[in-house]
């Protein structure tokens, strides 16, 4: 892991961090523990794009489901909510 603490950043300022981040994503470490991630611009992009696209695929899914009569209606939320339980057990 890619990492440096807080108190680095502290210290050195943002250059730290510039540093670090020619290793990829740098994980902050704070009170021995890693709390944040940064990331480049390019590779925050990426990241958006990927989640994007899994939206996209997530709802052509259903989409196709809801075309193929895959689906349930409930009577209202409390219904829904009790089959969302009793699926998970």
């Amino acid at each position: 892991m890619n990492s440096i603490p807080a108190q680095e950043i502290k210290r050195r300022g943002i250059a730290a961090v510039d540093e670090a981040l020619h290793k990829g994503p740098v994980h902050i470490i704070k009170n021995n523990r890693p709390s944040y991630v940064v990331l480049t611009e390019d590779a925050y992009a990426e990241l958006q794009e990927a989640q994007q696209e899994t939206a996209r695929e997530r709802l052509r899914a259903s989409l196709a489901d809801l075309e193929a009569g895959r689906t349930n209606r409930y009577a209202d939320a409390d219904s829904l909510m009790r089959a969302l339980d009793a699926d998970e057990a």
